[in-house]
């Protein structure tokens, strides 16, 4: 059985591996770049959040804007608890952070990236790097590799891993699949706004954002929250952006956003502590005293947003500052100008409709023989590890089912979409 694996990243290797490790399968790996496993080496600032610490399917599903339903089932044959003992029979170990996220011990992305070498040296993958496919064509029950340096290449089965990559929408689509058109997931926010300016680097524990005139659905996220030079970062924007990536391009990246400073507390809360300080801190300056959990950058900047300088006590503070300054923590509105990119990774949306995937073998189900994994189909999950693990998924399930011979089949039953 010839199996070739377009794409040598995540998936890919992990399909290789998965399949090579079965007698009577001869598994090569096409790459056309000069190194396997870049996006691998890049991630998590370098030390690769290889999974996260949610060993339950039906909350693991949670963390994905798109494809939580098709992983379901997925999730109940490899999960990260399967992740887990992978690599930890295979010598690397790795430890869980205190947001849930796990990382090799090592703290470097190499320790993966080796260790997938390693796996699929032991198993007798081919890989061949350099060599950019052309197209592929299916003549009977074989699948036939057209490559850019003119050659071919023949095999009995095909896993097309090429991540978020054109080629692989157009290899998919050339072979009967619709694809949903990949749009950006997982980025910042442009915000140019005097509230945050000079503030670049202060960040809140806790904060909730709410996208606005996004009609009957509620897009909201709350957790940390970072000021950047060009507008906010962190977790909560992160996860915004991934769950209103589609109506995020659909208005250019151009939206309201409301900012909740203060999760733990309502508007009326805010308005009694605010007044109590009136009279328990009369006599002090109310730019020196925050009675919240607020950086004093930020509560310095949101004071003078609303009015009230630097000299003012909190016994001059007056209805309406009160009112201004309960808006801004309670539900300040700020104005998306764009988006940023997130660190180097570059996730999206969009790609093989899932549909037209059968999730217990990764095949086709309108091309029998050709299966996929990864980035390539319209999976997407938010940052933590999630999208690094419906790779290792939807690559052992391709691999495990690959190393099967083809059944025949009757024309008549190849669905078409």
């Amino acid at each position: 059985m010839k199996i070739i694996v377009i794409g040598g990243g995540a998936a890919g290797f992990f399909g290789a591996i998965t399949c090579a490790s079965h007698p009577h399968t001869e598994v090569t790996i096409l790459e056309a770049g000069r190194e396997f496993l870049t996006k691998v080496r890049i991630s998590g600032g370098g030390r690769c959040n290889v999974t996260h610490h949610c060993f339950d399917p039906s909350g693991l599903v949670q963390s994905y804007p798109r494809g939580g339903k098709a992983l379901r089932g997925a999730f109940t044959k490899f999960n990260p608890e399967n992740t887990v003992t992978w690599f930890t029979r295979r010598g690397v170990k790795l430890k869980t952070e205190a947001d849930g996220r796990m990382f090799p011990i090592t703290d470097d992305s190499e320790t993966i990236v080796r260790c997938l070498l390693q796996g699929a040296e032991k198993t007798g993958v081919r890989l061949i790097p350099n060599t950019p496919v052309q197209k592929v064509d299916k003549e009977g029950d074989k699948f036939i590799i057209s490559l850019k340096n003119g050659g071919n290449m023949e095999c009995d089965r095909v896993l097309l891993a090429t991540g978020s990559n054109p080629l692989g929408y157009r290899i998919a689509r050339s072979l009967g699949h619709t694809i949903i058109t990949p749009i950006p997931s997982l980025f910042t926010f442009q915000i140019q706004d005097s509230r945050l300016k000079d503030l670049a680097g202060v960040s809140v524990s806790k904060a909730s954002l709410t996208l606005s005139d996004t009609g009957k659905e509620k897009l909201q996220q709350t957790g940390p929250l970072l000021i950047t030079h060009w507008g906010i970062s962190g977790p909560a924007v992160l996860k915004l952006s991934a769950w209103a990536a589609p109506v995020l391009h659909q208005n250019n990246y151009r939206m309201t956003i409301t900012v909740n400073w203060l999760t733990d507390y309502n508007a009326e809360k805010i308005r009694q502590i605010l007044l109590h300080n009136k009279t328990s801190q009369a006599k002090r300056k109310i730019s020196n005293y925050c009675p919240f959990d607020l950086p004093k950058r930020l509560w310095q900047s949101l004071l003078i947003h609303v009015g009230i300088d630097s000299e003012t006590i909190w016994t001059q503070l007056s209805k309406n500052q009160c009112n201004g300054l309960i808006q801004e923590l309670n539900a300040g509105q700020y104005q998306i100008k764009g988006k940023g990119v997130f660190k180097e990774e570059f996730v999206t949306c969009g790609g093989v409709d899932l549909k037209e995937i059968d999730f217990r073998t990764m095949e086709s189900k309108c091309c029998p023989g050709l299966h996929f994994a990864g980035e390539v189909l319209d999976i997407d999950g938010v940052t933590g590890g999630f999208n690094f693990q419906s790779a290792w998924t939807t690559g052992y399930l391709a691999g495990e089912a690959m190393r099967k011979p083809l059944p025949s089949r009757d024309p008549a039953e190849i669905k078409t979409y």
